[in-house]
């Protein structure tokens, strides 16, 4: 049985988003997370902070889906002004994969205390409950992100996303 997804807490100020992750941030959190960053952006957010103080570790398909974010954050001429995606106090594990998949790059890595959230006021969310052929089609989105932003990684994940594709065929 696969680990339970992640928690994740959003926080909105008058010029910034808070979002704290607590747990595994995996696959199953994925299809959740990557709407709520992309309803935030098309509600005119271009600052969001990433508190992983929490955050155990993160599966290829949520980094995979975190790339393709900071991808949209930082590429000019995107539906206006470009952002910034920012990873505070991300573990050493979690840096460690950062730098192996070669997308440390798109993000502000920074180390200090936790983020405040004291002045910002809390999001709701409403869990979606994806199907599976969701899932799977995010899973194969986000890596073939990765392989697409390192070639390095097309060795990593080709039979993983050959495996997506077919079943996505079925």
């Amino acid at each position: 049985m696969s680990a339970p997804a992640a928690n994740v807490s959003v926080w909105m100020g008058e010029r910034l988003v808070c979002v704290k992750i607590t747990g595994r941030a995996n696959f199953t959190c994925s299809v959740d997370f990557k709407a709520l960053m992309h309803r935030l952006w098309d509600k005119g957010q271009r600052r969001f902070v990433l508190d992983l103080t929490d955050c155990l570790l993160m599966d290829s398909t949520f980094l995979g889906v975190l790339a393709g974010f900071s991808q949209k954050l930082t590429t000019p001429g995107n539906a206006g002004p470009t952002g910034c995606l920012e990873l505070v106090n991300a573990n050493p594990r979690i840096l460690d994969l950062l730098e192996n998949l070669g997308i440390a790059h798109l993000f502000k890595l920074v180390q200090h205390a936790p983020v405040s959230t004291d002045q910002m006021q809390a999001v709701a969310q409403k869990p979606s409950d994806p199907d599976r052929k969701e899932v799977t089609k995010l899973c194969l989105e986000a890596h073939e992100t990765l392989m697409a932003i390192n070639p390095a990684n097309v060795s990593k994940f080709k039979d993983v996303a050959k495996f997506l594709a077919e079943d996505l065929q079925k």
